[in-house]
């Protein structure tokens, strides 16, 4: 009787021992899981930039990236008033530390469009330059597809652009993102004409308008207007606060 309760203590204690070893091991995996999608996001919004960036961006090793973004990024959140949010307002929101970098942006997406946070980068170079990076969310031919779009000092020139998505077909609507050739056409497209805003139309069948308009992706148009969409609603949604900063 007495050797049955000593295994069972024993086949307890090492029971125990496992689920803890388990725990530390899923914890650690999850703590290294965040890390890595942090990364990828901050090396996706400075790839709007990756034109101002010293060196060959794509070979950027995740501590450069971290160190652009703690020297040459500021941060902050807004909404569709142009209210900026402060740190503590953030917190109160359940925001980890306050920071834009932390925003659920699809969560955010399923807000009505008056209630969501939105996120600013504000890029200084290190010749002082200075460039606006707004967030834009939309949908793509079969899901989500989002972008990174970065502004000059006149807050209506693209000096870059970045684009991602959940899942276009490869060789199509992919190429919003593989394509690398036709996301360089938005540099120096504007979003206004005069104090008019404008946004950049993708259109099929080749850009008739050069200021505001990039050709299409041939094969590819439902994601096309997809991005069209998503620039027009996405940057005016930020106009209110463009025009705090341009007061």
């Amino acid at each position: 009787m007495h050797s049955t309760t000593s295994i069972i203590r024993f086949v307890l204690i090492m029971t125990s021992i496992v689920a803890l070893i388990l725990a530390a091991l899923q914890n650690g995996l999850k703590s290294k899981h965040d890390q890595n999608e942090s990364i990828y996001s901050k090396k996706a919004t400075l790839a709007a930039v990756s034109n101002h960036i010293a060196g060959d961006f794509a070979t950027l090793k995740d501590n450069d990236v971290q160190k652009i973004f703690d020297e040459q990024i500021e941060q902050v959140v807004v909404d569709q008033s142009g209210k900026v949010y402060s740190t503590e307002e953030l917190i109160e929101r359940g925001i980890k530390e306050g920071k834009a970098e932390n925003l659920d942006l699809s969560r955010e997406q399923k807000k009505p469009a008056a209630d969501r946070l939105r996120p600013v980068y504000k890029f200084t170079k290190s010749d002082g330059s200075v460039y606006y990076i707004l967030y834009t969310r939309g949908k793509g031919l079969w899901d989500a597809i989002w972008g990174n779009i970065a502004l000059e000092s006149d807050l209506s020139t693209i000096a870059g652009v970045s684009f991602d998505h959940k899942g276009e077909t490869p060789g199509l609507g992919a190429e919003i993102k593989d394509n690398k050739s036709w996301v360089r056409q938005f540099i120096g497209k504007k979003i206004y004409d005069g104090d008019k805003f404008m946004s950049v139309t993708v259109r099929k069948g080749g850009a008739k308008d050069p200021v505001h308009e990039v050709d299409g992706i041939s094969g590819a148009t439902i994601t096309a207007d997809g991005v069209s969409d998503m620039l027009e609603s996405g940057l005016k949604a930020y106009e209110p606060y463009l025009k705090t900063i341009k007061s």
